[in-house]
């Protein structure tokens, strides 16, 4: 099942993305217009506070939000746009051709389950093997993501298992049929630092040799610094800055970017104090009329600030702001 070198796969783009929760005046628009695409083989980075709609994206994108939710725009897998396809085609998506790894296993992960049937049940589903052939890969899985004693732990149950055992169970089913597309939101989060080296070590040994697209959710934007080739920044459910990363950490355009950049710790570094960014992210209910992020921006050097939404604009070689102050440091 697995193939030498880089295997060709599709990439991943999602094109003026829009999710809106609700309806009538309290209709929450998580997201607003976001387009953004990653290509084979590549690692695109998504960054936010907490509500800046960059989880919903890519839950949206996949159609894993309430039916409910109103979902406009495109989310393309090579040719395929996941947002025309009925429950039934995209249950044949999901797993075979996208692959998930969540922040929190414990709540991704069936309790009743053994871990050998979580991982078998999408291999059997996707590729039509047997259950033992199912069982062998699962195996082979388990040994390739650094589970100890892969064998035995096949029979045992997520609660089992500590966290970051449970983490390799969640990107060895993500990676059971070797999607094209791997998406990964927060997946470190909760772990220490030596098993995130080593979650992140695991993603990229497995991208190089199947060659899939990944995207990496994170709020954290040092881990993204060392895995991806462009981020993406979101605020108030839009693209506010995308960059290649070494750019970004170099010349970042947009305040809140800037804020986010201040207030991550540094090894080293000699600042006394984190710079905190004041204030709250907006309420998707209730959006100001011009820039999103003026109430709690430290520059508010532009007039139009206030009142027009500014353009995703180009202010370098592949980089780009929503801003009308790129030049203020």
């Amino acid at each position: 099942m697995t193939q030498e070198g880089p295997m060709k796969s599709p990439g991943f783009a999602v094109r003026d993305l829009t999710v809106v929760l609700g309806r009538g005046t309290r209709a929450a628009h998580v997201v607003r217009g976001v387009s953004w695409s990653v290509a084979p083989g590549a690692t695109l980075g998504v960054v936010g506070e907490s509500g800046s709609g960059k989880s919903m994206t890519v839950l949206a994108a996949a159609g894993l939000v309430p039916p409910s939710a109103a979902v406009t725009g495109s989310a393309l897998v090579g040719s395929t746009d996941l947002l025309k396809l009925s429950r039934r085609e995209l249950e044949g998506v999901r797993g075979r051709r996208l692959g998930f790894v969540f922040q929190e296993p414990m709540t991704s992960l069936n309790p009743l389950l053994t871990v050998e049937r979580q991982i078998t049940e999408g291999i059997e589903e996707h590729l039509g093997t047997t259950r033992r052939v199912a069982r062998g890969r699962a195996l082979e899985l388990l040994e390739s993501v650094g589970i100890p004693d892969p064998e035995r732990r096949l029979d045992a149950y997520p609660h089992q298992l500590s966290g970051g055992m449970r983490q390799r169970v969640m990107i060895a089913i993500a990676l059971s049929c070797e999607p094209d597309v791997l998406i990964a939101d927060e997946p470190t989060t909760a772990l220490d630092v030596t098993t995130q080296a080593q979650i992140l070590e695991i993603v990229r040994e497995r991208q190089q040799r199947m060659g899939m697209a990944v995207v990496w959710i994170s709020h954290d934007l040092g881990v993204v610094g060392g895995l991806a080739d462009d981020v993406v920044v979101m605020y108030g459910g839009q693209v506010v800055e995308q960059a290649p990363v070494e750019t970004l950490h170099r010349a970042p355009a947009h305040p809140y970017t800037r804020g986010l950049l201040g207030a991550r710790p540094l090894l080293g570094s000699r600042r006394d104090q984190l710079t905190a960014i004041p204030g709250t992210p907006p309420d998707p209910r209730e959006l100001p009329s011009g820039c999103v992020f003026f109430d709690r921006c430290p520059v508010k050097g532009d007039p139009r600030c206030e009142t027009e939404v500014p353009a995703l604009s180009e202010v370098g070689r592949r980089h780009y702001a929503r801003t009308f102050c790129p030049e203020d440091q």
